[in-house]
């Protein structure tokens, strides 16, 4: 059974990448726009890993972080941070809340390496 990996970020173009980059190693790829767009779904979806925006109008991916980790049926699910927030605070924050915390523009390969390091160790 493949992967599921639910891609959350309002810039298509990112959605769009980051999935196609997923699909073609394999995963099946859910996406989201918003923060509320993700925990609507995941009542519906259960995927294996989530990839998150931070910088996102609305809910910010902090919030959505910080939900899904007080909810009993999704804190299981690691996070990995993509996002245009390289200053060291958020860094250090992003590194203490997720698995893993890549800034925009991202390497490709270290994105798959994450991706492919986190459901090996799951």
């Amino acid at each position: 059974m493949r992967k599921k990996v639910m891609v959350v970020d309002d810039e298509e173009d990112i959605r769009l990448t980051v999935g196609q980059i997923l699909e073609v190693s394999g995963y099946e790829v859910i996406t989201a726009e918003t923060g509320m767009d993700c925990l609507e779904k995941l009542e519906r979806e259960r995927p294996d890993l989530v990839i998150l925006d931070i910088m996102m109008p609305g809910m910010s991916g902090w919030d959505v972080a910080a939900r899904i980790k007080e909810n009993d049926d999704w804190n299981n699910i690691p996070i990995v941070f993509l996002t245009a927030k390289g200053d060291d605070m958020s860094v250090g924050m992003g590194g203490l809340a997720s698995e893993e915390y890549i800034v925009k523009p991202f390497d490709v390969q270290r994105l798959k390496a994450c991706v492919e390091r986190i459901f090996k160790e799951k």
